[in-house]
């Protein structure tokens, strides 16, 4: 016999398993990860400067974690990748502030000094702080030069499963495709489209050395800064095609978006333009690949 109570259980059953359901289909419709952001404070009496940096290098002088999410949370983001700010150099330790004090919402790129005897060491205290990454400026000159405090963290990097985070110049993509070869366990994650198109067009020889990385499973690319890239201007449709031909190659599984904020947000740019490139304006990704590009490739790398 169904009894009245019995109506009323399987109602409220019912609308808890619609309630559910709609927040499921929210958190999956959103939940949008930015792989590339920099933070940082105007109180450099806590989070001294660098030497070679001074206050007017601070553009804009604040960077703060609340003046991020202004900008990143109406658009659906909730999870955000600091990348370690040049100010600091070595001394991490804002970006370790900021992600102690929002628990969950930040994962984290680190610089550590490769000449240190135990960089091994420091790369695994950090992976304990929930760093994944450790970002490395790479020009053709400065990848020539590398030694085996690089070697290290190539070599750590692939132990520990963390990446390497390299800010390359296109000119560097042939010693990086060597190095590669070299340690092709080693999480790559290539930044900024390898900066292809900063100078102009991407050329098509940059675009192959681009592309070859593809050959090393571990490699990934940040489809990031289109402020910076190409025409440079609203809606960055001029980088489609090479959004296109990365997604063929790498596929969307090895591909994240990224803001590169602060930057993104000045001098008429806005945060909403950068995450509906791939979001909203580039009709030949499907549904699963905004899925791996918008969240699924950067929670893998960064926050598993």
């Amino acid at each position: 016999m169904i009894t009245p109570m019995t109506n009323r259980r399987r109602f409220l059953a019912t609308s808890l398993g619609t309630v559910l359901a709609t927040q499921m289909r929210a958190a999956e419709a959103h939940g949008y990860i930015d792989a590339h952001v920099h933070v940082w404070t105007p109180d450099t009496t806590a989070y001294p400067l660098a030497e070679g940096f001074t206050v007017t290098s601070m553009v804009p002088p604040s960077f703060t974690p609340e003046e991020l999410f202004a900008h990143s949370q109406p658009q659906g983001v909730d999870r955000v990748v600091l990348i370690q700010m040049s100010f600091y150099k070595f001394d991490n330790r804002y970006m370790l502030d900021m992600m102690e004090a929002h628990h969950g919402v930040f994962g984290g790129v680190a610089i550590l000094d490769e000449s240190q005897p135990d960089v091994a060491n420091a790369m695994k205290s950090m992976a304990n702080l929930d760093v994944r990454g450790f970002r490395v400026y790479t020009s053709r000159a400065t990848a020539e030069a590398w030694g085996d405090g690089m070697r290290k963290m190539w070599t750590c990097a692939a132990d520990e499963g963390l990446a390497i985070c390299l800010l390359a110049d296109p000119d560097s993509l042939p010693l990086i495709h060597k190095m590669c070869a070299q340690f092709p366990k080693t999480r790559v994650v290539i930044d900024h489209f390898a900066r292809l198109g900063m100078k102009g067009a991407p050329t098509p020889a940059d675009t192959d050395n681009l592309c070859r990385l593809a050959e090393f499973p571990h490699t990934y690319v940040k489809t990031s800064a289109f402020y910076a890239l190409g025409e440079k201007k609203a809606p960055y449709l001029d980088m489609g095609p090479l959004v296109r031909k990365l997604r063929d190659t790498f596929g969307a599984q090895r591909l994240m978006w990224a803001s590169d904020c602060p930057y993104q947000v000045q001098e008429g740019h806005t945060y909403a333009d950068s995450i509906a490139v791939i979001r909203d304006r580039l009709d030949f990704l499907t549904a699963e690949d905004k899925g791996w590009i918008l969240r699924k490739t950067a929670e893998k790398v960064f926050f598993s």
